[in-house]
Formats: C-alpha cells, sequence, structure tokens
C-alpha cells in the first residue's frame, strides 16, 4: 500500500481558507478582518498565475500522468475548480454581508454612481475629466464574419470596463473595452455629510462616463472584468546567451500568455460576457462570477486607510534586540559573540547597520551578497552601490529568476552594475534562494570575515511584516564556508567541503534524511527520539515517507507548517505520532527551524529552504547548524512555543482541512506572536534600564 500524499493544489488552498477564516473572525478589527480578506485575493492571484497556468500546460501537453495524490492534470484541474468556487462565493459572502455594513456603520462606504447627490455626481465629474479621462486607451472588438469577436490583448490583473455600444441613427451595435491602468486609485473619494470616508468604485465612474470616450455614439450597458494569465513561463537558459535579456523576453511573454482566469460579475449582461469570453479566449472552466466588485486584492489600499486607527490592531514596532548595544559598531558587536535576532519582534535594522557600515568602513574589503527579492527603496542596495563606489570590492548575485520581482531585479542589478559592482545572475538551471551576505575585513594585519545567515529576503519592508531568524557571526569556519559558497556560485566550481554550512542541492535533501533516519534507528532501540519542524511547505515525497517511517518507529514528530502540507497527518497507519499545526497571525510565518534530538546532543538548524522538491533539488539553498547552546535554546523554546498557541493555531485533519485549536476549559489563553512581541519588549526594556543604571566614565584621548 503506497504512502498517503494529499495533493498539493488542494492543500495550499486549504491554506488560503485559513487566511480567510481570519477574515471571518467577529472578534478582530475590521480592517484587520478587511485586510485578511484582501489577503486571500492577491494568493489566489498567484496560486492561478502559476498552479493552475503550470496544470494547464501539462494538460494541453497531453500528460495524463498522477501525482503523488495519484490526481492526474485534468482532475487537480477539475478540483481546484470546484474548491475555488466555494471559496469566491465565502468571501462575497462575507464582503456583503459582514465587512461592507460593519464598513458603512464605522463611517467607510462605497456608494454607486445613481445614489450621488447632484453636489456628488460635480465631483466625480471634475475627478473624472481631470485624472482619468487623459490616461484611458479604448480599445475597439472586432468581430469576425460569424460574428464572434476576435482575440484581443488586454492587459492582465488590470480592471476593464467592456462596452456595448449603439450608433442612434443607424441602431448599429458594435463593442469596446476600457483597460483602467494601476495607475489610477481604486477609490474616488466623495464627499459626504454622513460617512468620514465616502468614495466610488473607479470601474463605476468610467462605466459612467464612458459615453464620453465615444462621440456620437450611446453606450446602453458596461461590465467589468478582470484577466490572470499564465505566469507559469520559464526562461530558456540552455539557450541563453543573455540572461538578463531572456529575462526580458519571458516578462514579455508573460503579457500574451493564455488566460487562466476571467473575473466577471454575475449580473453582467449575456451579450457582454461573451464578447469578454470570446476575446479573452476563456471558457467556463476559466470563468469566475463575482457578486460584488472584483479584484478584492486592491482592499488592501482601504486596510490601511488614514484616520481609522481604532479599526485595526495595535502597532507591535520592532524591539532593540538585548544583544545589540546602540552606537556600537556592529563589527564590535558580532567579534563580542554571536547573534541571534528573532524578527520582525527584534528589528532588522542590526542588519542593515552592519552593510551600511560595511559600505563606509575603511578596513572593510570586499562585499558578497546574495540578493533574491528586494525592497522598492532599499537601503540595502544603496549602501552596495556606495560600497563599490567607495572602492570596495561588490560582488552581488541578483536572482533574475524570482518570479514577479524579476524586472526590478534586472533594473537594481543595473543600477550596481554602473556603479563598479560586480553582478552574477544567479546560477544556471537553479534558482539561488541562500540568504547569506559575506564581509571581509583587515583587522590587526589579517583577514576577518563576518556572515549574516538567515531564513529571511534582505527587504526590509517585509522584515517587519515575515517572522524571520537572522544570524550574525565571525567564527572562522562559518566565515570559510561563505567564502567557499560566493566561490562555488560565482566560479561555477562544486558546492563541496564545507564545514558547517550545508547547501542545496548537493548536500541539503541527503542531511535531513540522515537526521531523520537516525531519529527513527534512536527509537527502534527505545531511546527518546523526537523531531520539530517549522517549515512554510512540506511536500518532498522522499521527506515525507522518511517522515512516516519516523513516527512508525515511534520518533515524536511535530511540525509546524504554515502552507502548504502533503504530509497526511493523523493516520493510524502512517502517521499516528506525527502532529502537525498552521498558525495564521498578523505576521507572516517564514523562518524555517529545525531540531532533531541526537540522543541528548540536539543538532538545530536554520534554514532558507522549505521541504519542497523544488528548494532541495533544484534551488541553491543553506541550511545554516546553531551551535551556541544558548542560541540552541532559545531556538528550540521558539519551535515548542507554536505548539502551545491555542488562539491563532489550527491543526490539520487527515483530509488536508484545517480545524482551530480552541483552548481548553480553565486553560489561559496563549498566542506565541504576541508572546514573542511581549517577549522582545520585556528584554528591550531590561536592557534599557540595565543601561540607565551603568555609570560610564569619560576616557581621556591618548
Amino acid at each position: 500500500m503506497p504512502a498517503p500524499y494529499l495533493n498539493r493544489e488542494l492543500s495550499w488552498l486549504e491554506f488560503n481558507q485559513r487566511v480567510l477564516n481570519e477574515a471571518l473572525r467577529s472578534d478582530l478589527p475590521l480592517l484587520e478582518r478587511v485586510k485578511f480578506l484582501a489577503i486571500t485575493a492577491s494568493n489566489m492571484d498567484e496560486f492561478f498565475q502559476v498552479r493552475v497556468g503550470g496544470l494547464i500546460l501539462m494538460q494541453r501537453s497531453g500528460r495524463k500522468a498522477p501525482d503523488p495524490s495519484g490526481m492526474t492534470p485534468q482532475q487537480q484541474l477539475q478540483a481546484i475548480h470546484r474548491r475555488v468556487g466555494r471559496m469566491v462565493d465565502d468571501q462575497y459572502e462575507l464582503l456583503n454581508e459582514s465587512l461592507l455594513p460593519e464598513m458603512a456603520k464605522s463611517g467607510i462606504r462605497p456608494l454607486k454612481m445613481d445614489h450621488l447627490t447632484g453636489t456628488q455626481m460635480d465631483q466625480v465629474a471634475a475627478v473624472f475629466e481631470d485624472s482619468v479621462f487623459p490616461l484611458l486607451t479604448p480599445l475597439a472588438v472586432a468581430l469576425n464574419a460569424d460574428g464572434a469577436a476576435e482575440p484581443l490583448l488586454v492587459p492582465a490583473l488590470q480592471l476593464i470596463v467592456a462596452c456595448r455600444l449603439v450608433e442612434p441613427d443607424t441602431g448599429a451595435t458594435r463593442y469596446a473595452v476600457i483597460p483602467i491602468p494601476e495607475t489610477i486609485t481604486r477609490r474616488v473619494p466623495v464627499k459626504s455629510s454622513e460617512d468620514t470616508h465616502a468614495f466610488v468604485w473607479i470601474e463605476d465612474v468610467v462605466a459612467w462616463h464612458a459615453d464620453d470616450l465615444f462621440p456620437g455614439e450611446k453606450v446602453s450597458a458596461t461590465t467589468c472584468f478582470r484577466v490572470t494569465r499564465n505566469g507559469d513561463i520559464a526562461v530558456q537558459e540552455e539557450d541563453a546567451i543573455d540572461l538578463a535579456g531572456e529575462m526580458e523576453e519571458v516578462l514579455t511573454a508573460r503579457r500574451f500568455s493564455d488566460t487562466v482566469r476571467l473575473e466577471m460579475p454575475k449580473n453582467a449582461p449575456r451579450d457582454l460576457g461573451r464578447v469578454v469570453r470570446e476575446i479573452t479566449r476563456s471558457g467556463t472552466p476559466e470563468l469566475v462570477r463575482a457578486n460584488g466588485p472584483i479584484g478584492l486584492s486592491s482592499l488592501m489600499d482601504l486596510a490601511f486607510l488614514p484616520g481609522f486607527d481604532q479599526l485595526r490592531d495595535e502597532e507591535w514596532p520592532p524591539q532593540t534586540s538585548a544583544a545589540i548595544v546602540p552606537g556600537d559598531s556592529m563589527f564590535e558587536t558580532i567579534a563580542a559573540g554571536d547573534v541571534l535576532l528573532h524578527h520582525p519582534y527584534e528589528s532588522f535594522e542590526p542588519v542593515l547597520r552592519l552593510i551600511e557600515e560595511a559600505a563606509v568602513d575603511p578596513d572593510v574589503i570586499a562585499i558578497k551578497q546574495v540578493l533574491y527579492r528586494t525592497a522598492r527603496q532599499s537601503r540595502i542596495i544603496d549602501a552596495l552601490i556606495l560600497a563599490a563606489e567607495n572602492g570596495k570590492h561588490v560582488t552581488a548575485l541578483v536572482e533574475l529568476k524570482a518570479r514577479f520581482d524579476e524586472a526590478r531585479n534586472l533594473h537594481r542589478a543595473d543600477e550596481l552594475q554602473r556603479a563598479g559592482a560586480q553582478i552574477v545572475y544567479g546560477v544556471k538551471g537553479l534558482k539561488t534562494h541562500a540568504k547569506i551576505c559575506l564581509i571581509v575585513r583587515r583587522e590587526g594585519g589579517h583577514l576577518r570575515r563576518y556572515a549574516h545567515l538567515g531564513t529571511g529576503n534582505y527587504n526590509e519592508s517585509t522584515a517587519k511584516l515575515y517572522t524571520d531568524i537572522s544570524y550574525l557571526t565571525c567564527k572562522p569556519e562559518f566565515g570559510h564556508d561563505a567564502s567557499l559558497f560566493f566561490n562555488a556560485v560565482t566560479g561555477r566550481s562544486k558546492l563541496l567541503r564545507f564545514q558547517r554550512l550545508v547547501p542545496a542541492p548537493t548536500a541539503m535533501k541527503p542531511k535531513l534524511l540522515e537526521l531523520i533516519a537516525g531519529e527513527t534507528e534512536r527509537a527502534k532501540q527505545g531511546l527518546p527520539a523526537r523531531i520539530l519542524a517549522k517549515v512554510n511547505s512540506l511536500q518532498d515525497p522522499d521527506i515525507i515517507l522518511a517522515l512516516y517511517r519516523a513516527s512508525q518507529a515511534g520518533v515524536e514528530v511535530k511540525l509546524n507548517i504554515r502552507g502548504i502540507c502533503c504530509l497526511k497527518p493523523g493516520d493510524a497507519r502512517w502517521s499516528k505520532n506525527i502532529e502537525v499545526v498552521s498558525v495564521i497571525d498578523r505576521f507572516l510565518e517564514h523562518a524555517r527551524l529545525f531540531y532533531f534530538h541526537q540522543g541528548g546532543t540536539p543538532e538545530v538548524f536554520i534554514a532558507s529552504a522549505d521541504w519542497m522538491g523544488r528548494n532541495l533539488e533544484r534551488r541553491v539553498e543553506l541550511m545554516i547548524p546553531i551551535e551556541e547552546p544558548a542560541l540552541q535554546r532559545r531556538l528550540v523554546r521558539i519551535l515548542e512555543t507554536f505548539f502551545q498557541d491555542n488562539v491563532q493555531a489550527s491543526k490539520l485533519m487527515p483530509d488536508g482541512t484545517s480545524q482551530r485549536i480552541a483552548k481548553a476549559q480553565g486553560q489561559r489563553a496563549f498566542r506565541a506572536q504576541a508572546h514573542f512581541f511581549n517577549q522582545a519588549r520585556k528584554a528591550a526594556k531590561a536592557r534599557e534600564h540595565e543601561r540607565s543604571m551603568t555609570f560610564e566614565p569619560h576616557v581621556p584621548a591618548e
């Protein structure tokens, strides 16, 4: 009997359901619920672009081989559309019956155009004439000899208004579409005596004033629609002489790729619906009917509307780590001992400071760094540019294949290159996803290497929203491995002879299987055996089978998995000793942490990689051992804390769905993320108090 394996795509949809469940909670502040609803919609956009797009390509190629769960591409697509249909219905029921009425009570109200007063109509008309009309470019729809609409290239993930036009003198009918550029805000505010913030949706404004774009014709009907195109288009690296140029072609190809989803209101006129399906080459499987405004991901702006702080969670500002002394050089701090930071509870500022100090430090000779996803206004890239301009040897491995960040990475790589940095566009055939920065500094006549190794991107914006771990060290063996790593990825040598770091795709998966097997063997011998792991996704069949064998041998396996989990928990034969929880809270759980008991001499790791085939076999990743006992204990406490959560945690069930963990009678409520923030705040206050009680004399300069 084969080992049970849950379908990857359906497991992801259940993760998105857990996010939607947060929006459904009436005990959360209103705009936090709006935020979670917007996240579910944004997640769904990417899911259709990448996962559904890939499955459609498999189906069209004639592939019928089942995935490890036993489902063919066709069966997966059918199951996805059924599950998505239910989720979309739930999203709009929540929006229409709960969120919009609650927002109206709080002074946030979307208004319909035909409900506006004369004064409001004039106000909206002025906005349209001044700020919208000049940016609109209507596109005519051509009909073939059979009366069907010819395909028309329309932009993906943008709101588009379809129009039926009538020529008054002849009664002739034709069709046109009006794409609404992303630069135009979704909400057009209107003054209202009753509401603090009243507005109309931009698509309603464009539809109302569509006559202005077609002089001499009458717009007799309109509907809004939105297209999602296949984003699963990979660069052909084997034939690419110029990877940057090839990536530009991939970005262009995505704009012209096949439609994988067509969103349209349920009340769209039948003929307009038919025309939209024809111009987008969409069939019934691609059509998603919305009972309200489409493109719910744009509600994120509404969630952060100024002036409504009372409708949001209290701020949890990042705290200064007790290991960081304000004003001290980061080089001195790291030289005094390894530093472990838990973001965003502890600020990402020390990592930024390290790179900014290195850029201007006369003793720093070289900086080498992997850049996967960076902030739009990145202090890190600015620091690397400054370092290059200051004559330091700067090497940046910029991963051009970071999906949906390719254009930004191309632009920033060009800036770095112009400043004099050496640029490497990743590794041929693999994505470079490792999070590593190496700084070489001259100290006392010798070279010393400082390394930052982490689980998250070098992105100061997401560092405030994602939970990650940073490890800062100047231990020689880690510096040695960091140098080997960069030599391998820039010089096309092999990822071999590492003393501490465990790289993928060469060594990480074998090492993980070895560690799991070690716990399995100890359990068979009647010895204590335990595995704790925190990952975003678990999909690799070999890792799953190894965990099943560990469970069968009696190993206690506790997994904290935010998203995809293809392992089936709760199976009496395979996984009776495996517990899987998922925590969805205000911060996105992103850190990867692994603990193996190892007979009482534990091995603890942080990593850039999830337990997925793509990460372990088709990406350049790093798993970093944490050897300091105090830091090990801290990471184990972090891992164990999530299994105490009875507020934001859900337990994964054998059928792949989730069940929120409720506190037992008499048990106090415990929320892991709140616990981490309170810990960080108390530690920061204690360190600040300690410093205020310490007198430091001025010492005369020599």
